[in-house]
């Protein structure tokens, strides 16, 4: 009888896992190190394909959207799982550390968070203004002090999921298409998934996949603010409290964790260029100022650690668990 190569693992999904959870590590340490590159973003490549696509598909309806979302996320998936297999060891490692660094954006998000609150502290509110727009959609001109500060905190708490907790939940569950998948769909969302006129109907699909796809990492992004965030009994509350209140299923969440751990109170009149909503209160603190901005961003550094952390173990321990649950299922049927 052939020995086995020693080159070969005798538990290949083992390996697979540690493959994995090597490359999200090393890809949070790039974003963590070098942020987004600065010329040539893959993201933002994608986001004029998806752009040229759109102009092509747009129809006033739910099914065009539902068609541009099929054609942009199913490729982006379709490209990212054809090395497959063939992708194991170092060069493993490799693709899934830098299929991770594009997708993450936490890095990039806390130095504008920070920027921003020293705009505020220097008085400097064009200064905060100008920095806006590269944080949310809100119009900033219509933004006193206090409303550049939430709408900047609020968009640090939302992202904080968006931009790192939801690409390294979908890399430990899926591996590079997950990573790359969700990136996908949170950049459709960004620039299809609102509730104006022309994307009403047309965004639908992509907004609705976005909310579904982010049930797990923004609940586990308040799982850990709970633990983390230093005062677990009123971001407790704050969470069951308010969350439910917010549009939507998933920012409610994060923003509201963030709202009880800071002690702060986020929500209310929200200016964006299609329109005013008015936001659900959450948390029961004051208004939040530059000082409160200050400790999001490093509550915001806190989660991301502790996120990849997480996930790394759960991209290690999840092949074993599966491989388990396929014997037990034959057992039970034979």
């Amino acid at each position: 009888m052939p020995r086995p190569s020693r080159f070969r693992s005798p538990h290949p999904d083992r390996r697979r896992g540690d493959v994995t959870a090597a490359g999200l590590v090393a890809g949070f340490v790039l974003d963590e190190l070098f942020g987004d590159p600065s010329r040539g973003h893959p993201v933002a490549g994608f986001g004029r394909l998806t752009g040229a696509v759109e102009r092509r598909m747009y129809r006033d309806s739910r099914a065009a959207g539902v068609g541009l979302v099929g054609v942009m996320v199913g490729s982006t998936v379709a490209l990212a799982a054809l090395p497959g297999r063939r992708s194991a060891g170092v060069v493993g490692v490799a693709v899934t550390a830098a299929s991770t660094w594009v997708a993450l954006g936490g890095t990039s998000l806390c130095r504008v968070g920070d920027a921003v609150a020293q705009a505020l502290e220097a008085e400097d509110l064009e200064g905060a203004r100008a920095l806006i727009p590269s944080l949310c959609g809100r119009d900033p001109e219509s933004l006193d002090e206090a409303g550049l500060c939430r709408a900047a905190l609020e968009s640090i708490a939302e992202n904080t999921s968006d931009a790192t907790v939801g690409p390294l939940v979908w890399g430990a569950l899926a591996g590079v298409p997950g990573v790359l998948g969700y990136r996908a769909v949170n950049t459709l969302d960004a620039m299809v998934g609102y509730r104006s006129e022309r994307y009403r109907n047309f965004g639908w699909a992509a907004a609705r996949l976005d909310d579904l796809v982010n049930l797990l990492p923004a609940r586990l992004a308040g799982s850990l603010l709970v633990v983390i965030g230093g005062a677990p009994r009123r971001t407790i509350a704050a969470w069951r409290r308010d969350s439910s209140a917010h549009p939507s299923p998933n920012a409610g969440v994060v923003e509201a964790g963030f709202a009880g751990a800071l002690g702060v109170q986020l929500g209310g009149r929200t200016v964006y260029p299609y329109g005013v909503e008015m936001r659900p209160t959450l948390g029961s603190g004051p208004a939040p100022g530059p000082a409160d901005l200050r400790a999001a961003v490093a509550l915001s550094r806190r989660v991301q650690r502790a996120t990849v952390l997480t996930c790394a173990v759960v991209a290690v321990v999840r092949p074993g668990v599966g491989a388990a649950a396929r014997r037990l299922s034959r057992r039970i049927a034979g």
